[in-house]
C-alpha cells in the first residue's frame, strides 16, 4: 500500500509541476489542464465533482470539491483542502502540488470510508498573492459561502507545502515573529510535519494529533499560536478563521525550511515522496478520527 501511495504521489506532482508547470490565472490553458487533471482523478474514484465558480479580480476562477456524506451527523463537515495555483515562474512542486497530491491520495484512501460526519475535499484556486489582499482567494469564497449557507464545518485542514524534509541540525528555521527567548522550544531539524492552529482551534489540533499518530510514526510538531504571528495566516486556513471556523495549517513550514520556495527550482525531484507517503497515511488516519 505504501509503495502504491508513493507512486501515485510522484505521478500527481510530475503531472502538475512537471508537465503543466506554473498555474496562474493568466495561463488559462494551464489552469484548465490542472482542474481537468484533479477532476479526472476524482471522477475515476466515482466522486461527484462540483465546480464553484466566482470572479477573482475580474477573471473567472474555479474551486473544485467532492464529498462523502456522513451518516448520523452528515450536516457536520470535516474539510481537507489544498490550493492548486502557483506564483508566476515556478513549477510549484512543493508549493503546492505536494499538497494537492496528498489531498487526492487521502480522498482515495477514504473513498470507501463512511463516517458519521461528512468528508469534503476542496482544491482551491488563487491562494497566492495578490488575491488575498482583495478578498479574491478561492478559500475566502468557499468559507464565505459556507458561512452564508449555515454550513457546520467543524474542522478545516489546510495542506500547505508538505513535501520537503531535511535531517540536518539547523535545517529548520523559527518564524521571525516568534520572540527569540522562545526559539529554543522549536525543532532544529526540518524532518517533521507541523500542525498549526490559532487559539480557537486548539481542540481540533489535539484531535488531529491523536488521529495522525495512529497512522504514522512521522514526527508531528503541533502548536497553537496567536494570529499576530503573521506566518500562520499565510495560507487558506486563515480564510476559515476569519469566518469563525476551526482550522489548521498542515505544512513542512515553507520558506522556514525550503530554499526553493517561490523559485524556478521548486521542481518534482526536490521532494521526499517516502515521507509524503507518511504524511498521507497520517492525515487519512486523522480524518478518520475526526469523521467519527
Amino acid at each position: 500500500m505504501s509503495d502504491e501511495i508513493e507512486a501515485n504521489l510522484r505521478l500527481h506532482v510530475d503531472r502538475l509541476a512537471g508537465l503543466i508547470g506554473p498555474r496562474t490565472l493568466d495561463r488559462p490553458k494551464s489552469i484548465k489542464a490542472t482542474t481537468g487533471y484533479i477532476a479526472g482523478q476524482w471522477n475515476a474514484m466515482e466522486y461527484d465533482v462540483q465546480q464553484q465558480h466566482y470572479d477573482a479580480m475580474g477573471t473567472p476562477a474555479t474551486n473544485l470539491f467532492v464529498q462523502k456524506n456522513g451518516t448520523k451527523r452528515s450536516d457536520e463537515i470535516v474539510l481537507l483542502g489544498a490550493h492548486y495555483d502557483t506564483v508566476a515562474g515556478t513549477p510549484g512542486a512543493d508549493d503546492n502540488a505536494s499538497a494537492v497530491a496528498v489531498m487526492i491520495e487521502v480522498s482515495r484512501l477514504l473513498r470507501q470510508h463512511t463516517g458519521k460526519r461528512t468528508a469534503r475535499y476542496v482544491a482551491f484556486t488563487c491562494e497566492e498573492k495578490p488575491y488575498g489582499d482583495f478578498d479574491a482567494m478561492g478559500s475566502q469564497h468557499h468559507a464565505r459561502q459556507a458561512k452564508q449557507q449555515g454550513e457546520k464545518i467543524i474542522g478545516m485542514l489546510c495542506l500547505e507545502m508538505v513535501g520537503y524534509f531535511r535531517d540536518e541540525i539547523g535545517s529548520q528555521k523559527v518564524p521571525p515573529s516568534i520572540p527569540r527567548p522562545l526559539h529554543r522550544l522549536f525543532p532544529k531539524r526540518g524532518n517533521f510535519l507541523a500542525a498549526v492552529g490559532n487559539p480557537a482551534s486548539w481542540k481540533l489540533n489535539w484531535q488531529f494529533r491523536r488521529g495522525f499518530k495512529c497512522g504514522t510514526k512521522m514526527p508531528l510538531f503541533s502548536i497553537v499560536l496567536p494570529e499576530k504571528v503573521s506566518e500562520i495566516r499565510r495560507s487558506d486556513n486563515s480564510s476559515f478563521w476569519d469566518h469563525g471556523f476551526a482550522a489548521l495549517m498542515l505544512t513542512d513550514t515553507s520558506f522556514l525550511r525550503n530554499s526553493n520556495y517561490h523559485q524556478a527550482s521548486d521542481t518534482p525531484e526536490t521532494l521526499d515522496y517516502k515521507r509524503m507517503s507518511e504524511v498521507t497515511r497520517g492525515v487519512a488516519a486523522a480524518m478518520t478520527r475526526l469523521l467519527r
